[in-house]
């Protein structure tokens, strides 16, 4: 039991209490995956437990890895028994043992996002619909949306609220097209995302000696980023918990980041009311960041409406106050960044690694890219191409999902006539339109070439189903990197590389052989006891944003803030803080999408473990136009005593390394005029300005004057109060109580 001892009373507590429901509210850096990670070592160390019986679900593969490892340290190679994965990974793992109950091959294909677009293009195409109207991306996410709210197409048709919304967004056809979609995958043996976690919902509704035998084998539940979940993911861990009752779930309703994803924060929020006799513990000691990180990140997030309370504190120093950049463009917030990182490095002998640059939509990279390039740091973009994503390894990828499963016709598509082969697309077509008119397997068809295609083509076809059944025979006899290996050589696409003499054609052969050195990697890691051709293209169809792309350069991360979520730097820069960018102006519908934006924008200050920046600029070019932009309604709402307001010059006012100085208060944000009407309506009604509302200059307030302000109505100056630069403002409001605010950030009119 010593190694309980590394805990703080409140993690132990999550630890020991093993039986029955318990939900930890694990705040930002206090520590949960080691929570986690102990809870159940103790069960196997401790309590007996038979490591088979364990099931834990995370969000990441490389979260499931690291967990498996600490446990290991623990409680020994017993841990290796665990079910540990992802949602997806652990239910294919299933689906593949189960498939055939529900009509499925057990070597069915995982589709990616673009396999799934690509097929939705061909149905949009083959229904003579618009594809400016159809879009393929809208399409797929109305699809995944009503997959992960467990609505099938069946009843997608039949719902008139479904039916009306469609039509009243010009898209008539979604509920035909989903059947079609739906139709097309079943028939190539084929599941996407979404159908991984809808189809095991279906197999433990309609088969439940399955679900019994699951509910048998996992007597413990543990769920991590529980916040994450849908409805589909909901209802899966609570049937496999319902005979033992053990279930364990650890989130933190401030960091639900992913409603677009289909995530519901009311799975958090009313988990109690599914189990009334919960234990309830949460975690609010923060062992990552400072004081003065932890307390703004506190009061962002109070503004919240909807949130399960929790006070975040941590006994580490106060550390340096949170700066707050202005800048006159897009160009020059990039400058300024790039200049700290080099000043910071310099200054306090730093990694490239320990820096981030975190912002809410990819195109803003572009402007910090080339200002991080022009001062010659390395850096890296996380969620940019992954390298499962590149065409030759898509290629390459394609001819091994086809030889493991002859029914995937988005493989079949991708290489039928890849290196060229003399097979055109007319030949192509008349194949697929003769596989779905006769209601035959694709690969019958394929197999039978000259019986569906006159002359040359039909010939053509049948060397290509020779050369995939000599693939297939390989599949039987060899391990996965001996089958991709000849795969690769026989199907002509190494040779096709090969032969291209250009940078970028000897970049493309190089990634090709780097899959099969992963390949190779993946077949002698004695963890991997199958170690089949279709049990690798499984792992890699599973795999998440964050596994992707093992990069150890020492590199300045720069990523969206989503994608940043379970990672911490010593310095994080928080950019674009301005209103419509964020909060994105997609995002201002409702109470709801606003609490979101806010989620996320405290998700993004609490990845800092030293220093944090929050930069904004007055104008950015968006969608080819240059915008005049207005900082934040977020910066408002960061308190004011851990705000340092600086004017950074860039390297065109003074050459050489950079100096930071104070701006002066009236110099902030005095004089943008916020939108009041942009505001949501809150619970207490917020002021309405006056009809002659303008911003004093409040460098003379004194205390004791009357002054209005947009949100907080009319107040009374109680004291003013200087730290260096900043001035502050103590008012008592009318109807919002006392609020200290920054004069040289809030907009005040003076009354006289």
């Amino acid at each position: 039991m010593e190694y309980l001892d590394n805990l703080n009373p409140e993690q132990r507590a999550a630890v020991e209490h093993t039986d029955g429901p318990v939900m930890i509210i694990a705040g930002a850096g206090s520590g949960k995956t080691r929570v986690l990670t102990y809870r159940i070592a103790h069960l196997i160390y401790e309590k007996g437990v038979d490591a088979f019986n364990i099931l834990s679900l995370t969000f990441t593969n490389k979260a499931a890895a690291e967990m498996r490892h600490r446990i290991e340290s623990l409680a020994g190679l017993e841990a290796r028994n665990t079910w540990m994965g992802t949602f997806h990974s652990v239910f294919a793992k299933i689906l593949r043992v189960e498939a055939g109950k529900i009509g499925y091959p057990s070597n069915f294909t995982i589709y990616d996002s673009d396999d799934s677009k690509s097929l939705i293009r061909t149905i949009v195409k083959e229904m003579r619909l618009d594809d400016k109207v159809y879009k393929a991306n809208a399409v797929l996410s109305r699809i995944s949306g009503a997959k992960n709210r467990l609505i099938s197409w069946q009843a997608y048709q039949n719902d008139p609220f479904v039916k009306a919304d469609d039509e009243a967004a010009m898209k008539p056809k979604m509920g035909e097209i989903y059947q079609k979609y739906q139709d097309r995958l079943f028939k190539a043996g084929a599941m996407d995302f979404d159908d991984l976690l809808f189809n095991t919902n279906v197999l433990f509704r309609d088969h439940l000696d399955v679900l019994n035998k699951y509910q048998q084998r996992f007597r413990y539940v543990m769920v991590d980023e529980f916040q994450d979940t849908n409805l589909s993911q909901y209802l899966i861990t609570k049937k496999l918990a319902a005979v033992h009752q053990n279930i364990c779930v650890v989130g933190d309703d401030a960091q639900s980041i992913y409603a677009f994803r289909g995530a519901d924060i009311q799975n958090i929020l009313n988990f109690e009311k599914d189990y009334p006799d919960l234990f309830v513990v949460k975690l609010e000691q923060n062992y990552r960041s400072t004081k003065t990180i932890v307390e703004a990140a506190n009061s962002i997030i109070d503004k919240n409406k909807a949130q399960l309370k929790k006070v975040v504190w941590t006994s580490n120093p106060d550390g340096e106050l949170i700066e707050l950049i202005k800048a006159t463009s897009d160009n020059e917030e990039g400058k300024i960044v790039a200049t700290t990182i080099f000043e910071e490095k310099n200054n306090k002998k730093l990694l490239n690694s320990d820096f981030a640059i975190l912002y809410r939509t990819n195109s803003q990279s572009r402007a910090i890219e080339e200002a991080l390039r022009k001062m010659n740091l390395t850096y890296k973009i996380v969620g940019g191409l992954s390298f499962y994503q590149r065409k030759e390894i898509k290629d390459l990828m394609a001819y091994m999902r086809f030889a493991v499963n002859p029914m995937d016709e988005e493989a079949f598509k991708r290489i039928i006539n890849y290196p060229k082969r003399g097979i055109g697309n007319t030949s192509v077509d008349k194949l697929l339109v003769a596989a779905y008119d006769h209601d035959t397997p694709l690969w019958d068809v394929v197999q039978n070439g000259p019986s569906f295609l006159g002359g040359r083509a039909g010939g053509l076809v049948m060397d290509f189903a020779t050369m995939i059944k000599a693939f297939q025979i390989e599949i039987e006899r060899r391990d996965a990197f001996e089958v991709a290996s000849t795969i690769a050589k026989q199907s002509g696409l190494l040779r096709e590389l090969y032969e291209d003499k250009t940078i970028e054609g000897l970049n493309r052969y190089e990634n090709v052989q780097e899959l099969l050195n992963a390949i190779k990697e993946y077949v002698d890691n004695p963890e991997n006891e199958d170690k089949s051709l279709g049990s690798f293209l499984q792992e890699i169809a599973l795999l998440t944003d964050n596994d992707r792309d093992k990069d150890l350069t020492d590199a300045i991360t720069l990523m969206t803030i989503h994608s940043s979520k379970g990672l911490e730097f010593k310095q994080v820069f928080v950019v674009g803080l301005e209103e419509d960018l964020f909060p994105s102006q997609m995002m201002m519908q409702s109470r709801e999408d606003l609490e979101e934006e806010r989620r996320l924008f405290y998700v993004a200050s609490t990845r800092a473990m030293d220093k944090l920046y929050f930069t904004y600029a007055l104008t950015r070019y968006r969608f080819g136009r240059l915008l005049n932009c207005e900082p934040s309604r977020f910066l408002e709402e960061v308190d004011p005593n851990c705000l340092k307001i600086n004017k950074r010059m860039t390297s065109k006012e003074m050459p050489g390394a950079f100096r930071s100085e104070g701006l002066p208060g009236s110099s902030g944000f005095i004089g943008i005029k916020k939108k009041p009407e942009a505001r949501p309506v809150s619970a207490m009604k917020l002021h309405t300005p006056s009809p002659d509302f303008k911003p004093s200059n409040t460098n003379n307030l004194q205390a004791e004057q009357l002054v209005e302000h947009p949100k907080f109505g009319f107040g009374k100056v109680q004291k003013i109060e200087t730290e260096g630069l900043n001035k502050k403002a103590t008012i008592q409001f009318e109807h919002f109580g006392e609020k200290t605010l920054l004069l040289s950030f809030a907009k005040l009119r003076i009354i006289d």
